[in-house]
């Protein structure tokens, strides 16, 4: 038996015994359990969930149709001056509402009111004329008069012309004379009832109107010189918004018929979608609908489908399809279809907005229909 050193053993003295392996605590070994429950959770759970979703997706989705391709629409107005000229003045602004009636610009009226001055000279030029020729109607009753006395002093001369010649007591050449006299006395007869009867149709009325040609020409013309410088206002024909108002300005010169400014009718805004001719088979006039807005985002109107397309969106194209060429593929037309909205929208309405819609094809129409 070694003997040790009293170093050695008290070194071996102090040197920690051996543990045996802890216990788990009931609570740790029930953590290390749970992992398990929720792999199975994960594995068969979540797919049951995703098939039922799924399925219930496809039971509630397949009374409806819907489309991205979508667009807020509302009425829009061209105003155009009717006549040319000079802008002087602008009333308007982009994004103005305006009422009927109101003021959009104005153009130089007065070139038209000169012309409205020469058609008033016009009118008292022919009433003027109107009168010469009244006075030359009553001449010409005098001219007559005295033609037929004159024609009676030539009868009365050539008689007694044709008397003395045959006793032999004048001339061949006074005899002639006297006959040559009646003649051109006749003569001024029938030229006094000529100008009588001119002057009487230049003084006649017209059957319509009961007024002297001249006269009524020349009233047109006023009235016609009128209406151009009433034309020279422009006003508002509807209510709306201004667009495209920047084409407005002060002394640039406005073509007759040439688009200036545009009014939006942002008070009847509808939804133009265009849906596949696929989802065309359920759709009737009257179904309800539901739009939303990519520029609302959470914001969804109640609407109905108000009128179905007559026509593809390519059969009224600039430029349709030519599809009898050798190199034809076949792509799903779109037909456009209007929705009505059944309330007010909450936001505002700008034509253009991209939207998406979804009418509802197995239910019926919207009260009303």
């Amino acid at each position: 038996m070694d003997q040790l050193s009293p170093a050695r053993r008290a070194a071996d003295d102090t040197k920690p015994a051996p543990q045996a392996d802890p216990v788990p605590p009931p609570a740790a070994a029930a953590t290390r359990e749970t992992p398990k429950w929720r792999t199975r959770l994960l594995m068969f759970g979540l797919p049951a969930l995703l098939i039922a979703g799924g399925a219930g997706w496809w039971l509630t989705s397949g009374g409806s149709v819907s489309t991205d391709n979508a667009y807020v629409q509302m009425d829009k107005v061209s105003v155009a001056a009717e006549v040319g000229g000079r802008i002087t003045e602008v009333a308007v602004r982009d994004g103005q509402q305006v009422a009927a009636g109101q003021l959009l610009f104005r153009i130089d009226g007065e070139p038209y009111a000169l012309s409205v001055a020469q058609a008033n000279a016009a009118i008292d030029a022919a009433q003027v004329e109107l009168g010469n020729l009244a006075a030359s109607a009553r001449t010409s009753s005098v001219d007559i008069a005295a033609a037929r006395e004159d024609v009676a002093f030539a009868q009365v001369n050539f008689e007694r012309q044709a008397a003395l010649m045959e006793k032999g007591f004048t001339t061949r050449a006074a005899y002639d004379a006297s006959r040559h006299a009646v003649a051109q006395a006749r003569e001024r007869v029938r030229q006094a009832e000529a100008a009588a009867a001119e002057a009487r149709t230049k003084l006649a009325t017209g059957p319509a109107s009961g007024v002297n040609p001249q006269v009524e020409a020349a009233r047109v013309q006023r009235s016609q010189a009128q209406v151009n410088l009433a034309r020279t206002t422009i006003r508002a024909p509807s209510a709306g918004r201004v667009a495209q108002a920047d084409r407005l300005q002060i002394g640039q010169m406005m073509v007759a018929g040439l688009p200036a400014v545009t009014l939006v009718d942002t008070a009847h805004p509808w939804v133009e979608a265009n849906f596949k001719e696929t989802d065309l088979a359920d759709m009737r006039v009257g179904q309800r609908a539901e739009v939303t807005f990519d520029a609302y985002p959470g914001l969804k109107v109640r609407g109905h489908v108000l009128t179905i397309g007559a026509g593809t969106g390519s059969e009224f194209s600039v430029l349709p399809a030519q599809n009898a060429t050798g190199n034809w593929v076949k792509v799903a037309q779109r037909v456009p279809v209007r929705i009505a909205f059944d309330e007010k929208p909450a936001r505002e309405m700008i034509a253009g907005l991209s939207a998406e819609v979804r009418v509802f094809t197995s239910g019926g129409a919207v009260k009303g229909e």
